[in-house]
Order: structure tokens, then sequence, then C-alpha cells
């Protein structure tokens, strides 16, 4: 296990890794006087709960600190937040940050991807390729619509992000992953299951598929946060679990359809 202020890397090398680098909403207490946004705004951008799902098997990765102190989906020049066009209009900081705080802040960017490197070059090593399951959630019931459900239609429950791979190769791992989730019903209803509608992966993916090609296959798994009420934190356990137990059952399928590619 490695364990760093910023993140956690959980078991030992295997070709299926769980990922939810946005679930931490940890600060460092330099930065809490500075923020002009409170901790309830900060967590309704952040991703809670989307550690339970990367827990469910290991190995997994668990971002520990919050997007707003520095954002592990994004290149390293705009890991920081520093104007509202860097994090959605929001005004972030009320004194803006002076350079020593950004670098600290880089230390644990940089940390994070020095460790997943080694950690996924060491699966390589062993196994000759792998899949991540990048688990990310996303909010549906904005104030500006009245905190009404987005129209579904462009709002899946799960948004798959597949960008930035080489799809034909890795079909039998995304159609069967999609095609094992879409088998589920949640809350009564058949789960809605598409491909790159509303996100086709961060920067994360991008960054693992350029420093692994040809070997790696890394599924951006966005949930809609049906699962949760977005502003209050409130969690609807029944959902949940049922979320969680539709992707727990892409694991032995996905590592069968990965053994079909050759690398």
């Amino acid at each position: 296990m490695i364990e760093h202020p910023n993140f956690t890397i959980t078991g030992s090398p295997a070709p299926l890794i769980l990922t939810a680098v946005h679930d931490g909403s940890a600060v460092r207490k330099e930065l809490n006087d500075r923020f002009a946004l409170s901790a309830q705004g900060r967590l309704y951008e952040e991703d809670p709960h989307t550690a339970t799902w990367a827990q469910l098997r290991e190995p997994y990765i668990i971002g520990l600190r919050s997007r707003f102190e520095v954002d592990l989906n994004r290149s390293r020049e705009r890991a920081v937040y520093l104007k509202p066009e860097d994090a959605w209009g929001l005004t972030v900081w009320r004194d803006a940050l002076d350079q020593e705080m950004i670098d600290r802040s880089l230390t644990g960017y940089d940390a994070f991807y020095a460790e997943v490197e080694k950690f996924l070059q060491s699966v390589v090593d062993r196994y000759g390729s792998f899949v991540v399951y990048d688990i990310h959630s996303y909010n549906h019931r904005r104030e500006d619509n009245d905190c009404r459900p987005a129209d579904p239609e462009a709002n899946p429950v799960v948004n798959v992000g597949t960008g930035n791979m080489n799809r034909e190769k890795w079909a039998p791992v995304v159609d069967t992953f999609l095609n094992t989730m879409r088998g589920h019903t949640v809350a009564g209803q058949p789960l809605d299951v598409r491909e790159n509608v509303k996100f086709a992966g961060g920067h994360f993916n991008l960054w693992i598929h350029d420093r692994f090609p040809d070997v790696s296959c890394v599924l951006s798994v966005e949930f809609k946060k049906v699962f949760m009420d977005e502003h209050t934190n409130e969690v609807d356990a029944t959902v949940l679990k049922q979320l969680q137990d539709a992707l727990a059952s892409t694991f032995e399928p996905v590592l069968a359809a990965r053994e079909e590619i050759s690398v």
C-alpha cells in the first residue's frame, strides 16, 4: 500500500485497477482562509462516495484531496484553479494564492503521477496489459434549472468515456462493460448506460493511454448523482448499492474480454 497525504494506492498489481481521483474533500490548513467558496460549495463539484465503488476490488487508487486544492484529472498547468474560468465560473479564492502555495499543491500532483506510473508499469511487467475504471460522478440538478433533473436524453445514468483509445482494438472490453451494465435494473428502471454522451474522459484517461499505448484501456465511468441528493449529500443507500452491484458484475467478464486481446 502506498499512503500519501494526497492519495492512496491499495493492493497488489493486477490487470483491473479501480480509481476515484475526485472522491477527496480535504484541503491543506493554509488554504482554508483563502477560500471564497464554502466547503458545501466545493463538495457539490466533488465526487463524494465514488471511493465506495473503487474499493469494491483491489487494487484501487483514491484521491484524498479536494479538486479545489489540486485537480488530479487536469493537466499540470491547469491542476490548480486560479481564475473563475478554471472552475466553471466559480470564484474559488478570496485572496490570490502565492506561488509557494501553488507549488506545494503541485508537489502532491507530481507525486501522484509518479507513483501511479510506477504502479501501472509494474502491472504491465507482470500481466502485459491492464484495464482501468476511472470512476467519477456528475451533477444533474443544477440551481440554474431550479434543481430539476436535467434532460435524461443528454444525461445518461452511466456515461462511459472512451476517448483517446484504439476503440476497435479494445472493443471486446468496452462492449462487454457496456452490455453487462445494461443488464441491470436500478430504481426499477433498466440502467441507462451510454458511451461518450456527456464526457469522453479527462486528463487522467488521456495520460494513461499516452504513457501506456497499446497496453492500456481506460473506461472513464461517470455516474449521474441519482444515488444522492447533490445539494445536501444525503445518500440513497438502495440505489447506491444497486449501482455498485452493477459495476461489480462487470469485473470478471471484462477481465475475460481483456484476455482475448493481443498486445
